[in-house]
């Protein structure tokens, strides 16, 4: 089965931005022969703060998105947090993500379905691997025909999250496509003070550890100086270290 990687920054800061890691993906493309999909979110919903930085909403959001299909021809995902986003977010990305706090709720997962589009539900950090039989079944009734699952860690007491790479195993007995979730699966949720934190060292691990349990793709929010990013500034990846790593997977 064909590997599948998805990066981007965690939400859309500015146009420049998002051309930025636009272009790094096409070169990347280019170079390893991949077909990374594009990912930013037009709004982040599940904030810790009320003061935290959301996006620039749906509309100028999906345009921004639709801006870098046009000029890069990258695929794209984006995630949504209400069934009434479903529709037109589809109009625009290749695949809609189902949050992982989000993921039993009914609604969002029939809307999505009935887009046509692929499905991707992230595994909540309440749930096992075998549970998530569940969400996966919501969205087959609803006409889903393509749905992956994503792995992103368990919550390990407060303010911390584990990973257990058993969930991967689990997860493919469900459906074939099992991506591990690199960047959110090193969060320290609502640890930093109103808002997330981590430890981005651990991302490389986090992903050769996926593929010595068969995962089949990888998720990476990136960012050129992911410090100053407006959103898990902790947990992304640097731009720059993102074909090293994607060659090491490759192997």
């Amino acid at each position: 089965m064909k590997q599948q990687f998805i990066a981007g920054p965690c939400v859309i800061e500015s146009q420049e931005l998002l051309d930025t890691v636009a272009a790094k993906l096409v070169d990347i493309n280019t170079k390893l022969g991949t077909d990374i999909i594009f990912k930013a979110s037009f709004d982040k919903a599940n904030r810790t703060s009320i003061s935290s930085f959301r996006g620039p909403g749906i509309d100028k959001g999906l345009q921004m998105l639709s801006d870098v299909k046009t000029k890069y021809g990258l695929r794209l995902l984006t995630d949504i947090h209400e069934s009434w986003q479903a529709a037109p977010a589809a109009e625009v990305v290749d695949v809609l993500q189902i949050p992982a706090f989000l993921c039993r709720q009914t609604d969002l997962l029939v809307a999505a379905a009935r887009t046509g589009k692929v499905v991707n539900i992230k595994k909540a950090q309440f749930l096992s691997g075998q549970d998530m039989r569940y969400p996966v079944e919501k969205a087959r009734d609803a006409g889903a025909t393509d749905i992956w699952l994503t792995e992103r860690g368990n919550m390990m007491g407060y303010n911390n999250l584990v990973v257990d790479f058993r969930n991967i195993t689990d997860m493919l007995q469900i459906v074939p496509t099992v991506i591990m979730d690199c960047t959110h699966s090193v969060q320290r949720p609502g640890g930093a003070d109103g808002k997330t934190g981590g430890d981005r060292r651990f991302v490389p691990s986090m992903a050769l550890a996926a593929k010595a349990f068969g995962a089949t793709g990888w998720f990476f929010e990136v960012h050129p100086t992911p410090d100053q990013g407006l959103s898990d500034a902790a947990n992304m990846l640097e731009l720059d270290k993102l074909e090293n790593l994607i060659t090491q997977l490759l192997l």
